[in-house]
């Protein structure tokens, strides 16, 4: 008397799991894809409006969105004004920029106003003083999110980050406005070591490889799939 071989069941619990996890891989990807199309029309964004000529400080406020558009203003005392020095890198140089409050003339808010990089190895720095004589600058409007969780603590009056409240009480602001202002002309043009610029937009912008990995993990469990499928239905 002959048997005949048991033919291997067709997997379905396996296999809804398996569709399931490859909906939810490519669903990633293609959420990862968009992330990518709107990082990029937000570095578009942030360029066109760095490139347009600077404009009133109370303009650019009311503007939908002002952030990295350029400013000319009159900060009074700003060439001898109290400063905070912020720990940084700049072009592969270490160094520190030099924050300093400004109340813009014609503005009844205060804003925190980054004055440059100035290199480590200068000692020296501008003087500070009571003088009140109005500073024309150029500046940047740059919205400042507050410190990450692993921000470095404030280390003997050292910032290592941009903690805009702290800076501002330590200067000695109760209240500033939430954007910052990064001076692209100097507010000293007699000391050549003070560098004024806007750093480079952080911008992160690695969707692109996470979308990959997504596709591949799918394909990879795809892949995977159809190699056990078969196994168990030849057995």
């Amino acid at each position: 008397m002959t048997t005949e071989p048991t033919r291997a069941r067709f997997p379905f619990g396996l296999t809804l799991l398996a569709v399931l996890v490859f909906v939810l891989l490519c669903g990633l990807g293609v959420w990862q894809v968009q992330r990518l199309l709107w990082k990029e029309g937000l570095i578009r964004q942030s360029e066109a409006a760095a490139a347009l000529t600077p404009a009133s400080l109370a303009e650019v406020l009311a503007a939908p969105d002002p952030a990295f558009r350029k400013v000319a203003i009159d900060c009074p005392g700003l060439a001898s004004a109290r400063y905070v020095e912020l720990q940084t890198i700049h072009d592969g140089v270490s160094g520190v920029r030099l924050l300093s409050l400004c109340r813009p003339s014609g503005s009844a808010e205060v804003f925190l106003i980054d004055r440059g990089f100035v290199a480590g190895e200068v000692s020296a720095r501008p003087p500070v003083s009571q003088t009140v004589a109005p500073v024309r600058v150029i500046a940047e409007l740059r919205q400042t999110p507050p410190p990450g969780p692993m921000a470095l603590p404030v280390d003997k009056g050292q910032f290592f980050a941009r903690d805009n409240a702290a800076i501002a009480r330590v200067l000695g602001a109760r209240t500033i406005n939430p954007n910052t202002l990064f001076a692209v002309t100097s507010s000293n043009p007699e000391w050549l070591a003070l560098q004024p610029s806007a750093p480079p937009a952080a911008f992160s912008n690695s969707h692109l490889g996470y979308a990959l990995t997504w596709f591949g993990l799918a394909l990879a469990l795809a892949g995977f799939y159809i190699i056990l499928l078969r196994r168990r239905l030849t057995s």
